[in-house]
């Protein structure tokens, strides 16, 4: 399976992770019982910033035990926390969000994306390997 070969996030639903990893604040890979692999990530271009502002919650607490839960929205809104004086929403901006759960807990990661207005804000999630040598 190639990298441009995206999916919904919901496919984790039922699944068991082993390790999920987090690569700075660009990038989550998810690596399943089946040896799937999946990531979480954007694919820049030259004006625009994505990236994970904040995860509430502990990561570890999706391994190990069936996803419940796993949903994303997004939203080009100012949010309660923001400040409408702050520089970086003057431009184009879209919060993404995702929300997991297993009976461990439940984790949800917060992307915030920034551009000119002409550059994709968007979080990708895609699997990139299906466990059977991909």
């Amino acid at each position: 399976m190639s990298w441009y070969d995206s999916n919904k996030v919901d496919e984790l639903v039922g699944k068991i992770l082993t390790n999920v990893i987090k690569n700075e604040n660009e990038e989550l890979t998810f690596i399943t019982a089946e040896g799937e692999t999946y990531k979480m990530h954007h694919h820049q271009d030259c004006c625009e910033s994505v990236y994970i502002e904040d995860i509430n919650g502990d990561l570890q607490d999706l391994v190990g035990s069936p996803i419940t839960l796993a949903e994303e929205s997004t939203s080009s809104e100012l949010q309660p926390w923001e400040n409408e004086d702050d520089d970086r929403y003057r431009d184009s901006f879209t919060w993404t969000f995702y929300r997991f759960a297993t009976l461990k807990g439940y984790v949800n990661i917060r992307w915030y994306g920034s551009s000119n207005g002409y550059y994709s804000e968007s979080v990708s999630f895609e699997k990139v390997g299906d466990g059977d040598g991909d």
